[in-house]
């Protein structure tokens, strides 16, 4: 005797599964210009390398003449690997319940974040649904309501995987309440411009609520959500939002107790780029584009920005020098010269922690004129963003490089010099307490207002604290490691990479971080 017929209905089951909501179901997710789950592990990993957990699980119920009908679970989880390292990923699946999890699929959401933790890999997590729905409220047999009492919080796993390893959530489609909790539970976010949605609640419930008729788009769209900080960026479709993913990835190690992979690289070490000897001008106001200083020292097409819609005083992400993955920060002179915001604070607060987290140097490249100034950062509360990310540069225990690249001024500097760091200065650096202008401005107002020619002893005055904020006396003073001309940059850098090598091997495992404010 075998076991043929029950062998036939396990393939039966799984061929169920993989037919998901079904043809016309998955039809009209695809003319929403989205793919389904399965499609998306397909488009992200490795070609046959998704192994899944629990395909079989579900719900079954016979029909009267006998007949099975099986419901998959709509929630899809397994290992996979991209580029030959292995991840952990998972998501709903839109085309059964919109993505509201039945019992099943919600257990297999459970699971994700113990399963990441559990062969200590990074999780991928596509987000599409809307968490819990109360359609099903009073149907079916009376039986046990809500958890155990004993049960572990439900957010407990989620918030213990990202001191464990790397995570990143995609929002691909409409994502409220729990799902989008769990967005920005992540390390990186992305969301697709046109097709996701990001919402605490929906236009529905909004409206009996608050009585504000707003469309999803409107409520929590990318244009709402790629700049207040609650996605890291936004892409046009979801074969950018894998590729992103992907680079994301590649930087990091797959779990705190190993280091970021080192690659090899074809870009000289000793490269000099003509170009870094006019990037910055001579006339103190005017802008330049800092972006083009980080592309040419980093190795080439190695630099991965996050974040560039918010806080766009602060440039953060993540790049190489001599193969060697760095968390990269800067300013952005084009924003409030680049002062640091609320935003920018929480931006850089953030790269500074996961650069601790998985413990990967920092180059920072600064041009800080100080904290944002005026009532609306008042009314952000700058100062409490800002004196917290400086807590946290000064807490950090990664190898730091400071490169001063025109200004450093005021209590904001501080988040640009971790402890022990290496600090290299152009000749265009200026260091001060505060912005010349605004130090005049205060310091010497009545003797301005009493000159015979009020504007011109202003730039008098300016001009002559300028030359004290030069970055040649304090060289002679051994306030930097070194000044150099803006072309040696790489190559300083690159030697530094390899100083820090005998570091980096001892900087594995937890970190803590204490109390800031």
């Amino acid at each position: 005797m075998s076991w043929d017929e029950e062998a036939g209905r396990i393939a039966a089951r799984r061929l169920a599964a993989k037919a998901q909501g079904g043809e016309d179901a998955v039809r009209r997710q695809h003319e929403k210009g989205r793919l389904t789950i399965r499609e998306r592990i397909a488009g992200l990993a490795d070609a046959e390398s998704f192994r899944e957990h629990g395909p079989g699980a579900g719900s079954a119920e016979t029909a009267p003449d006998g007949t099975v009908r099986f419901t998959p679970a709509n929630y899809v989880t397994g290992l996979a690997e991209i580029d030959g390292r292995r991840i952990a990923v998972a998501g709903e699946d839109f085309t059964l319940k919109g993505g509201s999890p039945n019992a099943a699929g919600l257990r297999k959401s459970i699971y994700a974040e113990h399963l990441a933790m559990q062969y200590r890999v990074p999780l991928v997590r596509f987000l599409e649904g809307g968490g819990g729905s109360v359609a099903g409220a009073g149907k079916g047999p009376a039986g046990p309501v809500g958890d155990p009492v004993f049960n572990a919080p439900r957010f407990r796993s989620i918030a213990d995987v990202l001191s464990e390893v790397p995570v990143v959530s995609a929002a691909l489609g409409p994502v409220a309440g729990f799902p989008a909790a769990r967005l920005v539970a992540s390390h990186f976010s992305v969301m697709t411009r046109k097709t996701a949605q990001v919402l605490i609640a929906g236009p529905a419930v909004v409206k009996r609520a608050l009585g504000h008729d707003l469309d999803k788009e409107a409520l929590g769209g990318a244009a709402v959500h790629g700049r207040n900080g609650v996605v890291d960026n936004v892409v046009d479709d979801e074969a950018a939002a894998f590729d992103q993913i992907r680079r994301f990835l590649g930087y990091l190690p797959s779990n705190i107790d190993e280091r970021a992979p080192r690659i090899a690289t074809d870009d000289p070490s000793g490269r000099r780029e003509e170009k870094l000897l006019n990037a910055v001008p001579r006339e103190r106001r005017k802008a330049f584009d800092m972006r083009i200083i980080l592309r040419a020292v980093l190795d080439r097409d190695n630099f991965f920005e996050i974040g560039p819609g918010y806080g766009r005083g602060i440039i953060t992400g993540l790049g190489r020098i001599a193969g060697q993955p760095l968390a990269v920060l800067g300013n952005d002179c084009r924003f409030y010269a680049g002062a640091m915001t609320a935003d920018g604070a929480r931006k850089l607060r953030k790269m500074v922690e996961i650069a601790d987290l998985f413990h990967l140097p920092i180059v920072s490249f600064v041009d800080e004129p100080g904290f944002m100034i005026g009532p609306d950062a008042e009314a952000a509360a700058t100062i409490r963003a800002g004196t917290a990310a400086v807590a946290a540069v000064a807490q950090s225990v990664v190898p730091w490089a400071t490169v001063i690249v025109h200004k450093s001024f005021g209590v904001a500097a501080a988040a640009h010099y971790g402890p022990d760091g290496h600090v290299l200065a152009w000749p265009s650096a200026a260091v001060g307490a505060l912005p010349v202008e605004g130090g005049v401005a205060v310091a010497f107002h009545r003797e301005i207002a009493a000159a015979e020619d009020p504007d011109a002893r202003r730039k008098e005055l300016e001009d002559a604290l300028a030359a004290r904020q030069s970055a040649f006396p304090r060289a002679e003073s051994f306030a930097f490691h070194d000044l150099i001309d803006p072309r040696e940059t790489r190559p300083a850098l690159a030697d530094w990479v390899e100083w820090i090598q005998p570091r980096l091997k001892t900087l594995t495992g937890p970190v803590r971080f204490g109390y800031r404010p």
